[in-house]
Order: structure tokens, then C-alpha cells, then sequence
């Protein structure tokens, strides 16, 4: 036990904090909890992703926009870069060193526009995003098109933007703020014509082929001199053999330009975690190479190198899924094409991406492409539930519908009708793609259904379509329980995994602690829903979230599902069969764990009376799950949005079609819910139960 800091005594005693100093008594989890949070006294500043860059959508409006997608443009600066999906308008670059009103296309070497016909585009970087004018010329905000826009904000270790004016000097040398060598540099001269140029540190610095165009498609063909170098501090932005007479020091001219980094560290509890890195792979013409960052990505640009091709653009939020040989929605920074589904793509995974297609664009075998990859957020630790969990109930429409969660992000959907007679809930998330459900009372492969869950967004939530193939997720008049989930550390992850029926398999998630509840699905194959929670150091419950079975007690040597005892990077397997990882087979899990003030995976005995199951929440639980583990029992579910008080508690089972029941079983109390049931389900005296809570 730790006692580094005073009071590091497990206790239920909250801890408190000030700007200089920490009381009470801490548990090792929760000063990690306070140092997500950014309140511990004796580190940081702490750095995230998620402060420092955003993909966001949103519609035209032909009238003032705010994008309100949380990075502080205002203070520390930065880049928008905007691209219309629905429609074939160029690409637009804005950024703080140049100001607001000049904009520049990564598809033209047109010299920058503006301020006439641009003042009124983007107006203002804001300390939450960004605000849009009634545009004229740039094709920004026009209604009822759609767009992406991508901001990246200033921070040592991620990205900086300068601007310079070009001496002719070889040796000419930039500063910067990056404080780490770069990793990837894009520039553009803004006064005149030019291609725009591009050094990328995966591409070598002292040989040939170091140099390409955005602008363009062909190969990296420039030639760096040999005494140009790129420090943690200056560039030197001179370029020859350009046979464009693009030179990057042109005496007199002036220039802007973008410089990533690489595997710089900088960010996370420790300043150690990487979020972007500038890298390259070399195809293999087979679908399924593997590229290692070392973390989940969000968005990544590819280009090939050694041979002609464009420079690809995905991200998340768009569609990159999990999917192997699934469309994904491209867009191309040389081209002002709109957005295409294209079988071209990358699928992300939970230590990098791989190669989805055997195209010679993306993965020809032999040739050298780059790319950059910025890591999937949110990084920092929750401290607030309602930041990463909502309970959302709701009548069907039959028509297209907007779910909206103000607070986060949606990463997963699970929506369940209340009244009898169809499927049980169904689990939609963006790692699958948006259209894919499971039921959570079957043994069913995934089914795709385009009416159902249609899309989720960057911003507001997820949208369901008209549901005409009745699944039951919008038909109207039934009513329904949406419980939407960010993936966020400590609380919940999603990893999508295909299985290679070797053992031990090991499957990296990133939770960040060790899981302490995974649901197991088959996508592709039928197979039985396996669930295991954790007990005790040396052996979990497994049983079936689609079954009442009891659930059985084995250590992790058992062999029939996972080999050892899961950390907090990985799960390893060591069962061929369908419901863990046969080989060729795709899979799902969902982990949970505690998160101090947020969740709470746990356990209890029945007592046969009502009694209070703590949670360690400073209000009480908006959303609970129970089930019996000693004998068998239902999956039974209660939330706020549809009642946990006193004559208005309703439960749903996810192992049934059955419809709601209100029997004051459940209320939510300051700090966990109360059980108020005798019922054997929930609270037969000497039963076993476990619980997820969430407050």
C-alpha cells in the first residue's frame, strides 16, 4: 500500500483537493482520479487529445454557425480545415497565423484568397471552437450541404502553424514551437502560385524522394539538400531539384506552414503518451497488414510515396470502422471530390490500423506509403458520469429522428423497446458502423439494416432512421429506453477483434485499467453472448447475457474463455470456440470497470430485506444492471429517464422480449441505489448477485 502521499490509506472518506494541496485519504485509484481531472496539486499541466484536436460535422446553414466542438482556438491558435462532404467544393484552410480572413485549398496552388470575398467566412476562432458567417465565395456554410471540418490546435508536441518570408538562403532556418523535431512538415507559399510542399521525417531527411505535393498525386521526387535538417526548435525550409521552382526559401515570397509531430510524448497522466505519429508501411497487395501506433486512431492521412496516388483522408467520425472490407467514406486533400463510400480503406483497432483493401492506392504490394495519425480520445479520466452516459427515454416516430446528448460524444446505443413482443435490446456502436446491430437475447450474427440507427455524429448524438424493416428502434407509437455510452478510460471501452483460434490470443483494449466486466459477442457467426465478471484476483463468474444460467466460478486456467486474468492493456484468450475466438471469426467486447464517481462494477448478497448497495457517488445511480450469479436469473435493467423511486421503478430484462415491469425493485440514493425488492431475481436472502452501476 502506497503511502508516497499523505493519507494513502484505503478508505470511504472522500479525498479533497486545492490548487496546492491534497487531504483526506486517497486510494491509488483515486488520485488517479483526481489526476485526470487535472486538480491534483503536485503534477501537470496534463495534456489530451481532446483539447487539442477535433473532427466535427455539421450542415450548411447559409447563416451564422457556431462549431462549438471544444478547442481553444482563441487563446493558443491553430488550424480549420474545412472540406464539403455532400458536394465537389475545395478544400479550406484557415489559420491564426495568417488570421481569419485568408484562406488557402490543399487541392490549388492558387496564392491564398482574402480578405475580399473572405472576411465573412470563418469569423472568429473562438475559446470553444470556431464561428461561420454567410459566406461568398468559399463554399463553407451553404445550405443544405454537409461538411467536416478538421481543427488542429497549437501544442508543444502535437502541432504549431508559422509563417515566414523566404530569404533564398540555403541554410535559412524558421522557428517554431513544436519542441520536438517534426515529424511531418506541409507548407504553401500565400503570396503567389505554388504546389504546396510536404517533408516527411518517414521518407529520410539526407536522400532522395523526401518531397511531395498535397496538391498533387505523384510521387515524392523532391530532393533535400544534404545539409537540411529539421531540429526541435527551427526548420530549414529550402528545397532544390524542385522541378516546379517551388523552393520553400524563395527570396521576398511568403509562406505558411503546418508542422506535425512524431511519437513526441507530451500528453497524459505521465507526459509520456503519444497522440500523433508520421510514419510509414510498406504493402504487402493483401488485405489485413497491420500498422503498430501503439493506440487507437481517430484520424489518420495516407499518401503513397513511392508511386503516383492521392492523399487520403479518414476519420471516425465519417465511418472508419472496425469493419475489414467495408466501404469507407474517403475524402482526398488533393481533390475537391465530394465524399465517396470507397473499398479503399483502414480499419482502426486498439494498437493502430490495418489495411482493408488490396488496392495498389493504399496497400500495393512492394510500394512505400506515409501517413499521420492522431490517437482517439477522450484521454482524461471521467469525473462526471453524465460527461459519458446518458439514459434517454422516448416515443417512436416511424420517421427519421435526432437523438441529441449535449454533454459527450456517442460512441454506443443500446435501444430497447418497453413494451412486449419484439427483439430485446439491440447494441449499435460507431467501431462496428453505425447501421450494424446485435441483439442482446439471441445467439444472432450481426445484421445491417440501413433504417434503423443511420449515422452518428461528431456533435449531437445519433440518428435513427424510419425504421420500415421493424426492428423496433423508432416505430411509432412504441416507446423506448436509448442508453448512449462514450468510450472513455476507466469507464468503458469497445474493442472489435477477429480470432485466430491459436492460444493464449492476445487482445489489446485500452480502458487504461483492468476491465472488471467484458461482454463477449460473434459478429459474423452465431454464438452465445459470453460475460465474465471479475471477482477476485484469481477467478471471475462467466455466464450468458442472453441466458438466465447461474453463472459458473473458474479460474482463469479453466480454459474456457480467457487464459489468464485480464490487464489494463490486454485480454487473453485461450478458447477456439465461436464465442471467444475461432479462428477467422470477428468479434465484439464491451468493458467496464470502476471509475471513482462514475461506475461502479460490483457484488452483493442478498439479504431477503431492502438494503443500500454503496457506489461511492456523490448523487445517486442513474442506471443499474443485476444478475444473479448463484442460481439462475434475469439481466435486468433500471434507469432514471424512465423512473427509479419510489411507484415508479420499471425494469427491462436484456435476455428477453418481455415487457417492462414496475414493481419497486430499485431507487436510485445518494451514493449507490437502494434494493427494495425481496424478489429471488434481485435480493433473495444468501443470493449472489453482481451489479453494474452508473451514476
Amino acid at each position: 500500500m502506497s503511502r508516497r502521499y499523505k493519507g494513502a490509506i484505503i478508505s470511504a472518506t472522500p479525498p479533497t483537493t486545492s490548487t496546492t494541496s491534497a487531504s483526506g485519504e486517497w486510494t491509488l485509484q483515486s488520485q488517479a482520479q483526481a489526476q485526470g481531472a487535472g486538480t491534483w496539486p503536485f503534477g501537470g499541466p496534463f495534456n489530451y487529445i481532446e483539447n487539442v484536436f477535433s473532427t466535427y460535422l455539421y450542415t450548411g446553414n447559409d447563416t451564422t454557425n457556431n462549431i462549438v466542438n471544444g478547442i481553444d482556438l482563441s487563446t493558443y491558435g491553430g488550424l480549420v480545415w474545412i472540406k464539403a462532404r455532400s458536394n465537389a467544393f475545395g478544400h479550406n484552410l484557415y489559420d491564426t497565423a495568417r488570421t481569419r480572413s485568408y484562406k488557402l485549398s490543399s487541392n490549388s496552388t492558387a496564392a491564398q484568397t482574402g480578405p475580399s470575398g473572405v472576411s465573412n467566412d470563418l469569423t472568429s476562432f473562438n475559446t470553444t471552437g470556431f464561428s461561420l458567417g454567410v459566406e461568398q465565395y468559399s463554399n463553407t456554410n451553404l445550405s443544405p450541404n454537409t461538411y467536416a471540418s478538421w481543427t488542429f490546435r497549437k501544442q508543444p508536441k502535437f502541432f504549431d502553424v508559422v509563417t515566414y518570408t523566404g530569404d533564398g538562403v540555403l541554410s535559412h532556418e524558421v522557428p517554431h514551437n513544436l519542441q520536438s523535431v517534426p515529424g511531418c512538415i506541409i507548407w504553401k507559399r500565400t503570396d503567389s502560385t505554388s504546389d504546396w510542399g510536404v517533408w516527411h521525417i518517414a521518407s529520410g531527411i539526407t536522400t532522395s524522394k523526401t518531397g511531395g505535393s498535397l496538391n498533387a498525386t505523384n510521387a515524392f521526387l523532391y530532393t533535400l539538400n544534404a545539409t537540411t535538417y529539421q531540429s526541435a526548435t527551427t526548420f530549414q525550409p529550402a528545397w532544390v531539384n524542385d522541378a516546379a521552382g517551388n523552393n520553400g526559401n524563395i527570396n521576398g515570397a511568403t509562406y505558411v506552414a503546418y508542422l506535425f509531430a512524431h511519437n513526441a510524448g507530451g500528453f497524459g497522466l505521465t507526459n509520456s503518451d503519444n497522440v500523433i505519429s508520421c510514419g510509414s508501411y510498406t504493402g504487402t497487395g493483401a488485405v489485413g497488414l497491420a500498422v503498430t501506433l501503439g493506440y487507437e486512431p481517430q484520424w489518420v492521412m495516407v499518401k503513397a510515396s513511392s508511386t503516383t496516388g492521392s492523399w487520403y483522408l479518414f476519420d471516425n467520425m465519417r465511418g472508419m470502422t472496425a469493419n475489414s472490407g467495408a466501404n469507407t467514406n474517403t475524402l482526398n486533400a488533393n481533390t475537391s471530390n465530394a465524399e465517396t463510400a470507397n473499398s479503399d480503406g483502414i480499419a482502426p483497432s486498439a494498437t493502430g490500423f490495418t489495411l482493408t483493401s488490396t488496392s495498389t492506392v493504399l496497400n500495393g504490394s512492394g510500394s512505400t506509403y506515409i501517413y499521420i495519425a492522431i490517437r482517439r480520445g477522450p484521454m482524461k479520466v471521467p469525473t462526471d458520469a453524465t460527461t459519458v452516459f446518458s439514459p434517454i427515454a422516448r416515443t417512436g416516430t416511424s420517421a427519421n429522428a435526432v437523438i441529441t446528448t449535449p454533454n459527450f460524444v456517442v460512441d454506443s446505443t443500446w435501444i430497447q423497446q418497453r413494451q412486449s413482443g419484439w427483439q430485446a435490446s439491440k447494441f449499435f456502436d460507431r467501431l462496428r458502423g453505425a447501421t450494424n446491430l446485435l441483439y442482446s437475447n439471441t445467439t444472432s450474427a450481426e445484421v445491417s439494416d440501413a433504417y434503423t440507427l443511420t449515422s452518428f455524429a461528431s456533435n449531437v448524438g445519433f440518428s435513427l432512421g424510419s425504421d420500415v424493416n421493424n426492428y423496433s428502434v423508432n416505430t411509432s407509437p412504441n416507446t423506448y429506453i436509448n442508453y448512449a455510452f462514450q468510450r472513455a478510460p476507466s469507464f468503458f471501452d469497445e474493442v472489435c477483434y477477429t480470432g485466430t483460434g491459436t492460444t493464449p490470443q492476445n487482445v489489446n483494449h485500452n480502458l487504461g485499467v483492468v476491465p472488471e466486466l467484458i461482454f463477449f459477442k460473434s459478429r459474423s457467426v452465431v454464438g452465445n453472448w459470453q460475460v465474465f465478471s471479475q471477482m477476485t484476483s484469481s477467478g471471475v463468474n462467466r455466464s450468458y447475457l442472453n441466458l438466465t444460467n447461474a453463472a459458473g466460478a473458474y479460474l482463469w486456467t479453466d480454459g474456457i474463455g480467457l487464459s489468464s486474468q485480464p490487464t489494463s492493456t490486454l485480454m487473453a484468450m485461450d478458447n477456439s470456440s465461436a464465442n471467444i475466438h475461432t479462428s477467422g471469426v470477428t468479434y465484439v467486447s464491451y468493458l467496464f470497470a470502476t471509475c471513482a464517481g462514475v461506475s461502479k462494477v460490483g457484488s452483493y448478497s442478498g439479504t431477503g430485506a431492502t438494503q443500500t448497495i454503496a457506489c461511492g457517488f456523490t448523487g445517486g445511480a442513474r442506471f443499474v444492471l443485476v444478475k444473479r450469479t448463484d442460481t439462475t436469473g434475469d439481466w435486468y435493467v433500471w434507469d432514471t429517464a424512465r423512473g427509479m423511486v419510489s411507484g415508479t421503478d420499471p425494469s427491462l430484462l436484456l435476455n428477453s422480449t418481455a415487457a417492462e415491469v414496475n414493481a419497486n425493485s430499485i431507487y436510485t440514493t445518494t451514493g449507490g441505489f437502494q434494493i427494495v425488492s425481496t424478489a429471488a431475481g434481485i435480493n433473495a436472502s444468501g443470493g449472489s448477485y453482481i451489479f453494474l452501476a452508473i451514476a
